[in-house]
């Protein structure tokens, strides 16, 4: 089978599941996870035929998108920030708003006052520390999270792509483990932030495969994970240091109010590409 002819079987089998734009950027990505060629060196090379062995990877690869896992997950692999990252049912798959927030830090680190200490809160994949690493190497970067395995891909991640990122395994929500970390610079987080009413309105991809302890939080202490982010950041920003964090779009506002009753100042709301309330930056 061509190459051509196994992307018009995947669109057969897979156009009941995807939109049409969606489906040819996936049909892509299999076949480049597949042959292990870029898509410039799939027509630079021309490949004439696919082995065996590609075609069944192929076809156990179709089998479980059409169950609508994620093709991340099927092909253990997302991009974020130009780097290739390992994902897997352990950690959230890595999403264009989040380099957004990586992005705020780099700004503020090439326009302000420079940071030496960051530490990463709920890590999962090591998209945000490992990222932040490689973008500003002088900086000494660390990450925490709650979950061994999602701190196992976090690892090999930073290892596979040579970021010194230190990383430890401690239950933010447990403050007194909050003796084990030390002051920083900037503090970020992308946090749980689904209220668990929401799961309905989410499309089955997320809800049916996402780790939900790194999604959802109770609907009665929606702002939970931002109650301890302003908490510890009290206690262990340094003077003059800022508070990054990814938010729920509908609790913008709350989000504010709430860091301005902890004391923080010099407060600023920022919309994604999208144009929707996606990230907020407290300065002590």
């Amino acid at each position: 089978m061509t190459l051509n002819e196994a992307r018009t079987v995947l669109i057969k089998e897979l156009k009941n599941v995807y939109e049409n734009d969606e489906l040819r950027n996936i049909i892509e990505l299999v076949i480049e996870n597949i042959t292990n060629m870029s898509r410039a060196e799939l027509v630079k090379n021309k490949i004439p035929y696919l082995t065996c062995t590609q075609l069944e990877d192929i076809d156990a690869i179709t089998e479980r998108l059409k169950r609508n896992e994620p093709v991340q997950y099927v092909l253990g692999e997302a991009w974020f920030a130009g780097m290739k990252f390992k994902v897997n049912k352990n950690v959230l798959i890595p999403r264009p708003e989040t380099e957004e927030l990586v992005d705020w830090i780099e700004e503020s680190q090439n326009s302000g006052v420079k940071s030496q200490n960051i530490i990463d809160i709920g890590t999962g994949s090591g998209c945000i520390p490992i990222t932040i690493k490689k973008k500003l190497p002088e900086v000494n970067v660390s990450a925490i999270d709650v979950c061994s395995e999602a701190l196992f891909t976090a690892t090999e991640n930073a290892i596979e792509l040579n970021a010194e990122v230190d990383f430890l395994l401690l239950d933010f929500l447990d403050e007194e483990k909050w003796k084990e970390l030390g002051q920083y610079d900037t503090i970020v987080s992308n946090p749980p932030y689904v209220k668990q009413s929401e799961i309905n309105n989410m499309h089955e991809r997320v809800k049916e495969f996402e780790p939900h302890l790194a999604l959802f939080v109770p609907d009665e202490d929606a702002l939970l994970f931002y109650k301890k982010l302003s908490e510890f950041a009290v206690k262990h920003l340094k003077p003059g240091g800022s508070l990054f964090v990814e938010i729920n779009e509908e609790l913008g506002e709350q989000v504010v109010n709430l860091f301005r009753a902890a004391g923080f100042a010099n407060i600023e709301l920022r919309k994604d590409m999208q144009g929707k309330d996606r990230m907020i930056k407290a300065a002590i």
